[in-house]
């Protein structure tokens, strides 16, 4: 007789694994609406091609594999995956970019490493860092708010944009807060800003409610106890503190604590990517190092590195880290005392 092997996690409470999915699903609504709002139709028509093509790639491998589709499909992670990879991709990206994506993420982050479980790097993070180290213009292109717009692109002009007409598309983008500031050259940030007076008022509000949608999206997460808040707090304390300590140093050449937070993919990355149970670290001890190596490579990507947001790398090389981590912070077994550290003699 066979038996259905099911992999972790095992929660042992009312919850199953399809109600969790949904649950996260369910939390990305709040920042996808703010989105469409505030940017137009292309987050929602990303969002919705991406999950069709990644649950039609699941159903494709797992026939390959001789196996009953229907009990992946259920579980809600392919749909997302699929979901978070299109609310990471820029609105208006064209729709062989979300079918290259929804492959990658599924087949290849997901499906060859065995399914859900055994997949040790974030399969969404996986497909948006191929597709920006090999489309970099189209990835760091984000449409103008619509408040900038004096004609901002209806659903008819969204879709024909993605759709096979690039042009409608270049004429709305522009590049994302965090882009324009990696990119200002010589110029100290005050000239910047000075000569984009237009980004802290209209750009930066629009980000910045996109970002704060997100985190109350994250909230309602930790109030239903999906996730706990150690990888958060962590991640977003480790990269507010160096921003701080860096920005009051040199303001003229750092950003501020402000535009890190609440700008490009750190809320999304923070309540949604880092916290992926099958790729972090596990222990709550774990958590708080895992939590803090990404803030720590998020502003060191951010400010020295060639890409201006780093969400994606930074949950990449902790993936790697997540196992040593897990080994050097066990706890402690209950009824065992703590080993004793290095050579004692005895008097």
């Amino acid at each position: 007789m066979a038996f259905i092997r099911v992999s972790s996690p095992h929660l042992h409470r009312p919850l199953s694994t399809h109600q969790v999915m949904r649950y996260v699903i369910l939390a990305t609504l709040p920042g996808l609406a703010t989105l469409t709002y505030l940017f137009g139709w292309g987050s929602l028509i990303n969002v919705l091609l991406a999950s069709a093509f990644g649950l039609v790639f699941e159903a494709i491998v797992l026939k390959m594999r001789k196996r009953n589709p229907m009990p992946a499909l259920k579980d809600n992670s392919a749909l997302l995956t699929c979901v978070l990879l299109g609310l990471a991709l820029p609105p208006l990206a064209p729709w062989w970019m979300l079918a290259t994506g929804s492959f990658v993420a599924i087949v290849i982050a997901k499906q060859l490493y065995g399914g859900l479980g055994n997949n040790p790097f974030n399969p969404a993070m996986v497909a948006y860092a191929l597709l920006l180290i090999a489309f970099p213009v189209e990835m760091t292109q984000w449409i103008s708010p619509a408040r900038l717009l004096e004609h901002t692109p209806d659903l008819v002009s969204s879709l024909q944009a993605v759709f096979g007409h690039p042009q409608i598309a270049d004429a709305f983008t522009m590049a994302t807060p965090l882009d324009g500031f990696k990119h200002k050259g010589e110029l100290m940030a005050d000239e910047y800003w000075r000569q984009n007076a237009f980004m802290p008022e209209k750009v930066w509000e629009a980000w910045a409610l996109s970002s704060i949608a997100f985190m109350l999206g994250g909230l309602f997460l930790l109030w239903k106890k999906i996730f706990t808040w150690h990888i958060p707090v962590a991640f977003l304390g480790s990269l507010g503190l160096l921003s701080l300590l860096a920005y009051g140093a040199d303001a003229s050449n750092f950003a501020s604590p402000m535009i890190h937070l609440f700008s490009g993919a750190t809320m999304l990355g923070a309540f949604f990517i880092a916290t992926d149970p099958v790729t972090a670290a596990t222990s709550n001890k774990g958590k708080l190092w895992f939590g803090a190596g990404i803030g720590v490579l998020v502003f060191v990507i951010r400010t020295w590195g060639n890409y201006p947001d780093a969400v994606a790398f930074s949950v990449l090389l902790m993936n790697f880290a997540a196992p040593l981590i897990d080994y050097y912070s066990q706890p402690r077994s209950f009824g065992h005392k703590k080993p004793r550290k290095g050579i004692k003699h005895d008097a």
